[in-house]
């Protein structure tokens, strides 16, 4: 099945946001590409594709785009926030999230407005693996939850056999390890997603 005209417009369009917000977070701090790259172990054309909106970020690449700006990775999806303190509390309403859009996936960052959170916790819908651009498996430090909340979910890892997940199903595992999500049916498939703050200081693979 094809992407709908409108699918491909909400993706451009969020990526240009993405594009500019990061441009604006790393002039506003008065930082060179090269600054940030070493910084979040980045190649320098990866970010400088991302900021000429040649290449849309995976969730490992935002991490270290947040590492090397010095700022939480909320930040990277909402200007305004306010730090989580201790007996704090959140509430995220129906439809309050940030939101980005890929080739492959589309992520919908809870809490975008609360920084300093020790797990980030995500929701997303997967677009068959047919319809997917990969090069690469995404890869970070951590440990990472996925629960499946509607359709069906094949999980690439690196060194194993595929996991498939149905409705209801969850699966826990190293972030460490290469991994790719991607709906196993024709249609999209919903998934809750929740990563361990981001560590490394490891360049970035390949």
């Amino acid at each position: 099945m094809a992407p709908r005209n409108e699918d491909i417009l909400d993706e451009q369009a969020s990526r240009a946001r993405m594009a500019t917000r990061l441009r604006n977070l790393r002039e506003a701090k008065g930082l060179t590409i090269q600054t940030v790259a070493e910084r979040g172990g980045l190649a320098i054309s990866t970010i400088s594709k991302i900021e000429r909106n040649l290449m849309a970020p995976t969730y490992d690449r935002f991490a270290r785009l947040a590492r090397g700006l010095g700022v939480d990775l909320a930040e990277l999806f909402v200007e305004d926030g306010t730090r989580f303190e201790p007996g704090g509390v959140a509430v995220a309403r129906r439809g309050e999230y940030g939101y980005h859009e890929t080739e492959n996936y589309t992520y919908e960052m809870l809490f975008p407005a609360v920084r300093g959170k020790r797990m980030v916790p995500m929701m997303g819908t997967l677009k068959p693996r047919e319809r997917m651009q990969v090069d690469r498996m995404v890869s970070h430090a951590g440990e990472e939850f996925l629960l499946v909340l509607d359709g069906r979910v094949r999980v690439e890892l690196d060194g194993m056999e595929d996991v498939v997940l149905d409705t209801g199903e969850s699966l826990y595992f190293d972030s460490a390890r290469g991994h790719l999500y991607a709906s196993a049916q024709d249609a999209p498939a919903r998934i809750l997603v929740v990563c361990t703050e981001f560590d490394s200081d490891e360049p970035e693979r390949g």
